[in-house]
């Protein structure tokens, strides 16, 4: 029987890494009845981390999905969960995780409050528009303090929180939380591992502060709404019923004006069931949210929305592909009609039709088969051979596209060569298999050398992908050291290039002639001139009076960009150009898209030439949290490193430098941090842009042969 969608809830836990998003969602399935015992994350039995590299490293890696049953005040609801990893090397499982959510749970550790990687997590939730509720946990760790994390929130992410909750002690003494809405006390036992919740009443000695939170949360509440903003004035605060500021602070997070903020202990198990309560409380249904946007694939100039419902037709959105044995697991977010075990579907991104042949609602690695799952469910489905993360799967006579996806670009590449003519062939499938499941891997083989080249986001990145490929696929494979991603752009424009490509020999030549103009360009300027930016280059045809003619033009924009792919300079890909085809000329019986292709080839060599061409490299935003005896000891490292320091800030006892560091500079920077800080700084790193490098390491780098 099909859910009421009213009662579906598609969430993500996202945060910080290490602050405490597995154990939370642990406890999410133990106290929905979904584990009979408690998985950990620090003993290896967490469900959710349930890849043998997580298990070991205690920490997630791959996002994992799950449904849940939650009953609230007799309704029962069912609760679509993913949890995401926190490491920055595999924020791209964020990344598609909040594509198809319809609300996350963000959590903060109590002590810390806002780390790097939250106010990272949280710009991706914006950018897809997704509501939040905030979880302060690990409030019983010592020194973790409720209000400074809340104040973190709204100053370090500008964000609007709403206590609806306030602890009742903190560290060692941290006994329960206080319901503001209800002004009531609640203590979790740790005899039924918090299963059981006695409420009780507010202690003395917190009621004047809960007064005041309240206070402030009625006030926030009756904001979102006219007509209580009237009575409140009039009337005063007295007037409100529970239930009415309870619907303003939905309607308030759903469109995202507000974030409620709860708070608890998921290690101590406290909080959590109230947490689950509002989810379903605060967060959207699928129905709640806007309609999905699309284009026609057969004019994507044309825009369709496809609402959330049974009745429209099928549509839905791949965002994950994980290789089982039994064949390639697809994970779809249906929005909108209804698909059935056994359906033809079409993937209008490259054309292909897709059979989904079985369909599965996910437990972590377990799963429940299902004859037919309809708008608002993640589902996982067997049998799709040809999309990827991203791509689109609707119904065969109503084909749209949805929105794709962006991800980041890798920064760091090692080369990997296989040791037997066998061990070759198996890497080949492997990196297509690995490919299709991480779309921010790229793998290519380099002619030359005879080496596969495989670049990733980071250096954890890889290393997984290392293990991954000799210990899950057994592979034999030597690995070289991780090297860094430079890129190439050019210093100035430069009009008039011209490529001419002329060959006779004895039949019919080839014959190509295009005149370009290029020029430095950015994201934010193809977007305003409704240009693609595709691999952070554009192309614009403005010839006139058909010296090129229109089927030579696509072949002109493929030499372009795959020069620019491979490099022109110094070997690295070229990026942020605009090339403009202004001119060309063309032979009756000599013409072809290969000489055109050529052409393009040699306009753009040329016009880097001319205008002259710089080495850029990865910069990376780094967050170092240290003790402040060791303060000297880091600062001094990092100006070692061409480390620019932007920010140096007091958080309780320890010190928060944010800093800009090449990439190059930064291999095996933990275990050098370990040295000089006795073991006592942490660091978290980011990749922040390309900027151009000094003139003396660009020589060095290009006679290294780098």
């Amino acid at each position: 029987m099909a859910t009421d969608l009213s009662n579906i809830r598609n969430i993500g836990v996202c945060a910080h890494i290490d602050a405490g998003k597995t154990t939370v969602t642990e406890r999410i399935l133990f106290y929905a009845g979904k584990n009979y015992k408690l998985g950990e994350v620090h003993e290896g039995t967490a469900t959710m981390d349930f890849l043998q590299e997580e298990q070991e490293r205690g920490i997630t890696i791959q996002s994992a999905a799950t449904t849940c049953p939650w009953t609230r005040s007799g309704v029962d609801y069912k609760i679509n969960l993913i949890d995401t990893p926190g490491h920055v090397d595999f924020t791209i499982e964020v990344e598609r995780s909040l594509r198809v959510l319809d609300g996350a749970v963000a959590v903060f550790d109590g002590k810390e409050g806002v780390e790097a990687q939250s106010e990272t997590v949280w710009r991706q939730a914006d950018r897809y528009k997704v509501p939040r509720i905030c979880f302060i946990n690990k409030m019983d760790k010592l020194g973790a303090d409720f209000e400074f994390s809340f104040t973190s929130i709204k100053k370090r992410l500008g964000a609007k929180p709403v206590a609806v909750q306030y602890p009742i002690g903190h560290g060692h003494d941290f006994l329960g939380i206080i319901d503001l809405l209800g002004m009531k006390a609640y203590y979790f036992e740790a005899d039924s591992q918090g299963a059981v919740v006695t409420e009780k009443e507010i202690p003395d000695e917190l009621m004047e502060t809960a007064k005041k939170w309240r206070h402030e949360l009625i006030e926030q509440g009756v904001e979102l709404d006219d007509e209580l903003m009237e009575r409140y004035l009039e009337v005063g605060e007295d007037s409100i019923s529970v239930e009415e500021i309870r619907k303003a602070i939905r309607k308030g997070t759903i469109s995202r004006e507000i974030n409620p903020v709860f708070c608890g202990s998921a290690l101590k198990n406290i909080g959590v069931q109230r947490l689950l309560d509002g989810v379903v409380d605060y967060l959207p249904n699928p129905q709640e949210v806007p309609a999905v946007d699309g284009e026609d694939p057969r004019d994507p100039e044309v825009k369709i929305k496809r609402p959330n419902s049974d009745d429209a037709p099928f549509s839905g959105l791949v965002f994950k592909v994980v290789s089982d044995t039994h064949g390639d697991l697809t994970y779809v977010r249906i929005y909108s009609g209804i698909l059935k075990k056994g359906t033809r579907v079409l993937n209008p991104v490259n054309g292909k039709r897709e059979i989904a042949s079985r369909i599965f609602e996910m437990h972590a690695k377990d799963r429940l088969p299902l004859e037919e799952a309809g708008a608002g469910n993640i589902v996982a489905v067997v049998g799709i051979k040809d999309s990827i993360t991203g791509d689109t799967l609707c119904s065969t006579d109503e084909p749209i596209v949805l929105e794709r996806m962006d991800f980041p670009d890798p920064v760091i590449s090692m080369s990997i060569e296989p040791n037997t003519a066998d061990d070759k062939r198996k890497l080949s499938e492997a990196l297509v298999t690995i490919r299709r499941e991480d779309p921010s891997f790229r793998s290519e083989y380099n002619d030359e050398t005879g080496q596969t080249i495989i670049s990733g986001v980071g250096e954890l990145h890889l290393e997984i992908i290392k293990n991954k490929l000799l210990r899950d696929m057994k592979v034999g494979v030597q690995v070289g050291r991780p090297r860094v991603s430079y890129r190439e752009a050019i210093q100035g424009p430069y009009n008039g290039a011209r490529g001419l490509f002329k060959k006779q020999t004895g039949g019919r030549g080839q014959f190509g002639d295009v005149t370009v103009n290029i020029e430095p360009f950015t994201k934010e300027q193809a977007e305003e001139a409704k240009l693609k930016f595709n691999d952070s280059i554009a192309f614009e045809n403005k010839v006139v009076g058909g010296s090129v003619p229109k089927e030579y033009i696509p072949s002109v924009e493929a030499g372009v960009r795959n020069t620019a792919k491979s490099g022109v300079s110094a070997g690295y890909p070229l990026i942020n150009i605009k090339v403009t085809l202004v001119d060309g000329k063309y032979h009756e019986v000599d013409s072809s898209q290969v000489a055109f292709e050529q052409a393009g080839r040699l306009a753009l060599i040329e016009s880097v030439n001319r205008a002259g061409s710089t080495l850029l490299e990865p910069i990376m935003k780094v967050v170092i949290t240290t003790p402040e005896d060791y303060l000297g000891n880091v600062t001094g490292d990092l100006s070692s490193r061409r480390g620019m320091i932007l920010d140096t800030e007091d958080r309780g006892i320890v010190k928060v430098i944010t800093a800009e560091v090449p990439l190059s500079e930064m291999f095996g920077y933990t275990t050098v941090l370990r040295g000089i800080s006795q073991g006592r700084a942490a660091s978290a790193m980011e990749f922040e842009a390309y900027r151009a490098m000094p003139m003396n390491l660009q020589k060095e780098l290009i006679e290294a042969g780098a």
